[in-house]
């Protein structure tokens, strides 16, 4: 043993290090390494083979080096020193500037929102602690968005508060400790008011979180996440949509009439709500459509869209560009085309509005009056006021067509119900068979009346 320095923790270069050991638990197998520092025993269980080995290299090469090892966490100084310096908050920032080339900008601003609760949760209480409310906008709007943090320099007040982050963050190893570990995810779990979070947002923060502790477990800060050794179980997601939200088309036709009937705001959207209900597009996806994704024939019957972009409405802060623009499809490569039929109603709706409005620059459909992008706040109005028209006081209070999206469900819905195969299906809406067969499960299976009927009929009994 010898003495450490400017009152560090006591040295050591007696040092032993076994082989791996492969142990059987309850749930599965783990394996263990067993070292020994200044004769007093060490162990770490991990749950591949991999990462025990990779553990057990950096021991050895240590120590072979003639490295001094740490005897209160017995481990070599050199990677004390190097994990006891990297705090959360230097670890997310260096985190947000690895991950923004690749995200799309609603995963950034996704990424953004689950590292703040971290942040927060992960950071020291302490009587000179800035107003919550700041402490946010100045990771929000600075401090985790790599781009702006890059070229504009924070004001007075974002700057204290970030001096504040910075003093106040726990070390990241800090959360190799169980119980730290789950108090986090606890915490992702509530609102800002304490109140339980949904499962949906739950699932999203905890994927980034993880996300972020698996790469410092690449970059050697720590050992493995320990996230993922927790046994927490999230709030249950809802796969499945909620059937009350679907309309029949009496009611469908009911409300895009009352849409055309509020004047020329309504009118230019009657299509719109159109695409969505006949052909089963996303809002994002029915505002990209321009002229040139249209087939529509000469005379009445089918045409078809090709549907290659989406318009997901979003600040432009975290677009590359600094403003709103189109991209890909969702969960679709750059350049991919969705190809969707168009029945003779949409056809129709189709040519009323090119005949009306024609197109704007670059050939886009939807635009409102004064030729900018159609906003969500605008046509959720115009929605808003067609439920109020077209439905009963009791059809109103309901689920049913609550919000434009479910004109995409009952699409579907209505697709599944013909009895068109789901594998068609799922291209046409834009998903995969599998998560057709999980969002839609009760479509799908509530069509076994319909088959058994089939049967009978062949078997003439």
């Amino acid at each position: 043993m010898v003495g450490a320095p400017g009152g560090e923790a006591p040295q050591t270069f007696e040092v032993r290090v076994w082989a791996v050991t492969r142990v059987e638990g309850v749930t599965g197998h783990a394996y263990r390494l067993r070292w020994e520092v200044a004769r007093r025993r060490r162990s770490k269980t991990f749950p591949t083979r991999a990462l025990a080995d990779s553990t057990r290299a950096e021991l050895m090469a240590a120590s072979r080096r003639g490295e001094a090892f740490d005897i209160v966490s017995g481990l070599p100084l050199a990677r004390v020193r190097r994990t006891q310096g990297m705090t959360w908050w230097a670890w997310s920032l260096a985190y947000v500037d690895l991950k923004w080339p690749t995200l799309a900008p609603i995963s950034r601003r996704s990424m953004a929102e689950a590292l703040i609760d971290a942040t927060l949760h992960l950071s020291a209480s302490a009587p000179s602690r800035p107003p919550t409310a700041g402490l946010r906008q100045a990771m929000f709007a600075w401090a985790y968005n790599a781009a702006h943090r890059a070229t504009v320099l924070p004001s007075a007040e974002v700057a204290e508060a970030l001096r504040w982050l910075e003093r106040s963050s726990l070390p990241l190893v800090q959360l190799e400790d169980p119980s730290a570990a789950r108090a986090l995810l606890n915490a992702l779990a509530r609102r800002q008011d304490g109140t339980p979070a949904a499962p949906t947002t739950v699932a999203r923060k905890r994927a980034v979180i993880h996300n972020a502790l698996e790469l410092a477990v690449e970059h050697r800060h720590l050992d493995s996440n320990p996230i993922a050794r927790l046994r927490w179980k999230a709030p249950r997601v809802a796969d499945t949509f909620d059937s009350r939200s679907v309309v029949n088309p009496q009611q469908a036709r009911a409300l895009l009439s009352a849409v055309a009937e509020q004047g020329d705001r309504g009118r230019r959207l009657t299509a719109f709500f159109a695409l969505m209900y006949y052909a089963a597009l996303r809002p994002s996806e029915a505002t990209a459509v321009v002229l040139e994704d249209l087939v529509l024939p000469k005379e009445p019957g089918w045409g078809e869209l090709h549907l290659a972009r989406s318009n997901a409405e979003i600040s432009g802060r975290w677009a590359d560009s600094g403003r709103r623009g189109s991209r890909q499809l969702k969960h679709r490569a750059q350049g991919h085309v969705r190809v969707v039929p168009l029945p003779p109603p949409l056809v129709e709706h189709l040519r009323r509005h090119i005949a009306e409005y024609n197109v704007g620059a670059g050939g886009r459909l939807f635009r409102g009056p004064q030729g900018g992008t159609v906003a969500a706040r605008i046509y959720s109005e115009v929605w808003q006021e067609a439920r109020s028209s077209a439905f009963t006081p009791a059809e109103q209070a309901s689920r049913m067509a609550r919000r434009p999206y479910d004109l995409r469900h009952t699409a579907v819905s209505t697709w599944l119900a013909a009895g068109v195969d789901s594998a068609q299906v799922a291209a046409w809406a834009g998903h995969s068979v599998a998560v057709l067969h999980r969002v839609y499960a009760h479509v799908v299976f509530g069509r076994a009346d319909v088959a058994r009927g089939r049967i009978e009929d062949i078997l003439g009994e």
